[in-house]
């Protein structure tokens, strides 16, 4: 029910065992070996100052569990980490060189070196398919191992529906338990949070919205940098007669702490209470909220929601140093697998003030029918659980966090290097001929560059832009549908549009008083037609995977489009017109 912070109950086979990376490289660097098979491990990788040269490896256990299977070898994967990706001495070629060039400038990312492994072995197929992935922001890369590991627990597992007593069914729900238990453990929850299973984190803010006690004496206050998600529950406040007022966003996303405060106390709860909705980072701005306005806001009466979906994935959350009342998130946005499976952790006495406009299956205790009466469940999380939640799944989310828990202290220091080089460069980029910029980056830039691991970032790393034309001296936006149409022809992933983030969206190409003008029934097309362009920006966002060959990719692509000759051959492909007439 609540966080009851026991070790987690683990029925038959040890998942810990069954996590890891397997590798096998030949090398000749010292060793030292650290297990990875219990998750509590994670602090002594961080003390152990392991240095680039040494080898992380995780043996089998000395003997197996009473329950052992002979038949089924890989549920002890061996993990074997070593030196950094380097280019070998005898390549000189332009990406070898840059690397070269890139570790000078950025010594400190050899420290993430573990990553470069993690690349090799989890994430070895993007190199395969020669694809680069850069749209973590939309979804994560799962890693290998993790899949592998789930399969290999579903062919061994009997699973049953949590809502009987049988055997199958037992087993489900102490892994269902287990999983609670690991996310309470993963975000640092103190007692009284529990944790609520949904599809994901759109689903969580919904339940929010469609239950919180909205009423004409009280308010929804959030940024305007958010996500659809976010904005979808003012539908719930209006019609239920409360007031709406937003946080303005900053030309590069965000909000001014100030500014929040001030709008917060100029409409501080009276006699009820209102909700503030936070978003931790923002999925298009790249513009990291102060969480300390949870804190402000809940001494002046707020509940709070914090959006954690673009947060959760590569910062540090603390529920003890930050008590949000509620947080949601995706795990795919995390870790990648299992998509469908996000979660509403939240304070028990807050689930106790919701009120649901509905009951389901699994939601009650007796139902009267025909009749007007019904109990609902004694078990606070499951009174908010609709029907039969994912439990096949949720041993892949205990996984995947004590996966991520692994590698996430080393991932801000890499993605800062990768994001204030892939800035640079782009920044730098000129048509050869006019000598403009390629690109307008108009997302939040990082005020510092962090140093060593361990240290949070100001901003994310995401990159949100628009490609400039040559053909005028304005630098007119090119459409990024065409951008995204060279981009597949490159091989990259990448994301055009607004993100379902329209107030963000707005904030960046600065169309707020377009915006303020639309009216009802408006169409995408309409509001095009409007501005007088496509709307939206390009996006490239780092994550887990990500490694020093995809953003020299991105920039290598970006540079393309820099050569008028090249890009006069792209866009006749595309459009079979001169780029300056279509412009």
């Amino acid at each position: 029910m609540g966080n009851k912070h026991s070790s987690p109950v683990v029925p038959h086979q040890s998942r810990e065992q069954r996590v890891g990376v397997n590798i096998n490289h030949n090398h000749s660097a010292p060793v030292s070996h650290i297990s990875l098979r219990y998750h509590k491990s994670q602090s002594s990788l961080l003390k152990s100052k392991i240095s680039s040269h040494d080898t992380l490896s995780c043996e089998k256990p000395s003997a197996p569990p009473h329950n052992h299977n002979p038949n089924v070898t890989h549920l002890y994967p061996t993990l074997t980490t070593y030196t950094p990706l380097t280019p070998p001495i005898s390549r000189q070629d332009a990406e070898a060189r840059a690397y070269s060039a890139f570790l000078k400038s950025f010594p400190e990312y050899q420290s993430t070196w573990i990553l470069d492994t993690l690349r090799r072995t989890d994430f070895a197929r993007l190199d395969r398919t020669g694809e680069t992935y850069v749209d973590y922001m939309g979804g994560a890369q799962y890693p290998e191992s993790l899949v592998r590991v789930h399969s290999a627990f579903l062919t061994e597992a009997v699973m049953g529906n949590t809502h009987s007593v049988s055997n199958s069914s037992k087993l489900s729900s102490r892994y269902a338990d287990e999983a609670r238990d690991t996310v309470l453990s993963f975000f640092r929850a103190p007692p009284g949070y529990t944790v609520v299973f949904t599809a994901n984190a759109t689903a969580a803010l919904k339940l929010v919205g469609e239950a919180y006690p909205f009423k004409s004496n009280n308010g929804y206050v959030l940024g305007a940098d958010s996500h659809n998600s976010v904005h979808g529950i003012r539908e719930y406040a209006s019609r239920r007669g409360a007031e709406v007022h937003y946080i303005p966003s900053t030309s590069t996303g965000g909000f001014v702490l100030s500014t929040a405060k001030d709008i917060l106390s100029q409409h501080r709860p009276q006699n009820a209470s209102s909700l503030f909705a936070l978003t931790g980072l923002s999925n298009i701005s790249n513009a990291k909220n102060s969480l300390s306005i949870i804190g402000f806001a809940s001494s002046l009466g707020y509940h709070t929601l914090l959006d954690a979906a673009a947060l959760a994935p590569s910062s540090v959350i603390s529920l003890s140093e930050t008590p949000v009342d509620a947080m949601v998130v995706s795990f795919y946005k995390m870790f990648g697998y299992p998509t469908g499976v996000g979660a509403l952790i939240v304070k028990e006495s807050f689930l106790e003030i919701l009120e649901r406009p509905w009951f389901a299956g699994g939601t009650v205790g007796v139902v009267q029918v025909p009749g007007s009466i019904f109990t609902r469940t004694n078990v606070l999380h499951e009174q908010f659980e609709d029907g039969t939640i994912n439990f096949m799944t949720l041993p892949a989310v205990t996984d995947g966090l004590r996966f991520l828990s692994v590698y996430l202290p080393f991932l801000p220091l890499r993605l800062s290097c990768l994001t204030h080089y892939l800035v640079t460069s782009l920044s730098r980029l000129r048509h050869d001929s006019t000598g403009t910029p390629v690109v307008n980056i108009l997302s939040k830039l990082p005020s510092r560059r962090l140093k060593s691991i361990g240290e949070q970032g100001d901003s994310g790393s995401t990159i949100s832009l628009i490609f400039l034309s040559a053909s005028t001296p304005s630098g007119e936006m090119i459409p990024n549908s065409f951008i995204e149409h060279v981009a597949v022809t490159w091989n990259i992933s990448l994301r055009t549009g607004c993100m379902c983030n329209p107030g963000g969206a707005a904030s960046l190409l600065g169309i707020q008083d377009q915006m303020e003008q639309l009216y009802t029934g408006v169409t995408l097309k309409d509001f095009e037609r409007v501005v007088g362009r496509e709307l939206g920006v390009v996006r490239i966002s780092l994550g887990l995977g990500s490694n020093f060959q995809d953003v020299w990719k991105i920039v290598m692509f970006a540079s393309s489009l820099a050569d008028s000759r090249s890009r006069q051959a792209l866009w006749e492909t595309w459009t079979n017109v001169p780029i300056g007439q279509a412009m």
